[in-house]
């Protein structure tokens, strides 16, 4: 995993994760990897991993059995509701980067539909 500067490490490893659930890799209820593995497998500070689980264990995406490390939650409504937010935070960025490209509201869905429409021709 790459990290950028501008964002503290903590939270783009929750971001990661985020994404990790959201798209199935982590399903509800299953074990996350531990705190060290993960330290491991993302480069970083085993502190710096901990303060991200822990931020996510008090959001209540995370839950942790005590002995056996942290899980998903199983909570389907809390984690539709974190699908949702990280679809905004896309959809925010994806709207800012086009505002900067010079693209205008009114032309942002027609544009996004000409790129779908080619991408099937490469």
């Amino acid at each position: 995993m790459e990290f950028k500067d501008n964002v503290p490490i903590y939270i783009q490893i929750e971001q990661h994760l985020y994404r990790l659930i959201v798209q199935g890799e982590l399903p509800a209820g299953q074990r996350i990897p531990s705190v060290r593995q993960l330290a491991v497998d993302l480069t970083v500070n085993v502190n710096t991993v901990q303060r991200a689980l822990q931020e996510m264990n008090n959001q209540g995406i995370l839950f942790t059995k005590r002995g056996e490390g942290n899980f998903v939650t199983e909570d389907t409504a809390l984690l539709e509701k974190t699908k949702k937010e990280l679809l905004t935070r896309e959809l925010d960025d994806f709207v800012e980067n086009m505002h900067r490209l010079g693209v205008k509201n009114d032309e942002l869905i027609p544009t996004l539909s000409n790129y779908l429409e080619n991408l099937g021709e490469k």
